[in-house]
């Protein structure tokens, strides 16, 4: 069923796609690609995730001296190898025929982007918190976060999973739609998505600041990761903004996300409690601890109602996406 989808929409973009600008190239795309991922979810992420692993630790392994400079020239090489090997394959693509090119895209948004990736975890805490099934729920988010959860109660329970939920739409959406965006436009095909997920997987494998080995080697993947974090936050924020309560998403943003642990987390997290009127933050208990964090948002203690706020707060944005880019392609097909 997915192949006949993907021929049928290769079939109406044939006779136009040659002369399609990039932006209505990078509208097809996405919307191929959720589409793709809905019906068709990546069974084997798992896969890549090992062998990303092991691509990555090849430069530490071979270039990790505990240097600045050398985790400079690692994170180099580890990001530049894919990002050319990925231009030069869409360019062939595009060589050859446009539609092929617009199919890589499709191949690169799959892997690289999705709700699938983190969803199921949020539905399922979801609806174990509407039958009342919190030791479930607590369970769920224990895996999902990978940290112990079990000390929670409800309202944490919903609380932690909406943070978890508009952190994951971030990282594994919108980041990568920002970045995919920007370098169709430069005409450099999917590369955007590459550089975002690679940068974003480097510094979460080599900024341990514990490890004495990984704290000056991993000092350039951090500082890499922030720079090229640093637009799709502030699009993310504003999108929340525009397509959610504009007043307390600004005044949450600018008063309150410096005040997170993780700054750039902060942005997301009180730009998206401030577009839905809910409290996220706030002291939770952890491994039998509490663990002092500050407040977020204005409003309401978090349920699961706010939870379902969330998810259209989230389907807002991407619809916003899909509508911008329809915008820049309609003008474009009007200059031309």
């Amino acid at each position: 069923m997915v192949c006949r989808i993907i021929m049928c929409v290769c079939g109406i973009l044939r006779a136009n796609l040659a002369y399609a600008p990039t932006d209505a190239m990078s509208l097809f795309s996405l919307i191929a690609a959720l589409l793709l991922e809905q019906l068709h979810p990546l069974a084997s992420r798992k896969y890549l995730f090992v062998r990303l692993t092991r691509y990555v630790n090849f430069f530490q392994h071979h270039l990790n001296t505990g240097e600045h400079k050398h985790g400079k020239i690692a994170w180099l090489l580890a990001v530049l190898l894919p990002l050319c090997g990925t231009a030069a394959l869409y360019g062939l693509a595009y060589f050859i025929y446009p539609v092929f090119a617009w199919a890589f895209s499709v191949l690169v948004l799959y892997l690289t982007m999705g709700f699938r990736q983190f969803s199921h975890y949020y539905t399922d805490i979801h609806q174990a918190l509407r039958d009342n099934d919190l030791d479930k729920a607590r369970s769920i988010l224990s895996t999902w976060r990978g940290a112990s959860c079990h000390d929670l109660s409800y309202e944490e329970v919903a609380r932690v999973t909406i943070e978890e939920g508009l952190l994951a739409s971030h990282r594994r959406v919108f980041g990568v739609i920002v970045w995919f965006v920007i370098t169709m436009l430069l005409g450099l095909g999917p590369v955007g998505a590459i550089l975002y997920r690679m940068s974003q997987f480097i510094y979460t494998r080599w900024d341990n600041q514990a490890d004495a080995e990984l704290s000056e080697f991993g000092v350039f993947a951090r500082q890499a990761y922030h720079w090229i974090e640093w637009l799709p936050l502030r699009l993310t924020a504003t999108i929340f903004a525009i397509v959610g309560d504009f007043e307390d998403t600004v005044y949450c943003w600018r008063t309150q996300a410096q005040n997170w642990p993780d700054p750039e987390a902060g942005i997301v997290l009180a730009s998206g409690a401030g577009a839905i009127g809910v409290r996220l933050g706030l002291p939770i208990s952890q491994g039998g601890l509490p663990l002092d964090r500050p407040e977020l948002g204005i409003g309401d203690e978090a349920d699961v109602d706010f939870m379902q706020s969330a998810v259209g707060l989230v389907w807002r944005a991407l619809v916003f996406w899909i509508v911008l880019l329809l915008l820049l392609g309609l003008a474009t097909f009007v200059r031309i």
